[in-house]
């Protein structure tokens, strides 16, 4: 499997002329701030999946049922709507700890 390029190999003033080539960006790595999900208050609303700007929620179903949702940090940019938009307070925003 061919390793993704991150968003920092990509030239300057580079246009992206493939439809969906974006998802071929890795992008996550601009985060300050990472999205925690705590399940137990999930109730799977899916306000977080709606309102995600990088489609970063992921949601795993189970028989046409959303069974649980999580982020996908490699695009995941950490701007913390997710954690806002949450009824149940059920996502927290933590720094990014590197390496």
């Amino acid at each position: 499997m061919s390793k993704k390029p991150g968003w920092r190999e990509i030239p300057i003033g580079t246009v992206l002329t493939e439809a969906g080539s974006s998802v071929k960006l890795k992008t996550g790595s601009w985060r300050a701030y990472r999205p925690i999900i705590d399940h137990t208050k999930c109730v799977r609303c899916l306000m977080c999946w709606l309102f995600c700007p990088d489609f970063s929620v992921k949601i795993s179903e189970k028989e046409g049922k959303v069974e649980r949702v999580d982020i996908d940090y490699d695009y995941c940019k950490g701007c913390g709507i997710c954690a806002e938009v949450c009824p149940t307070k059920a996502i927290r925003m933590e720094p990014e700890v590197s390496g």
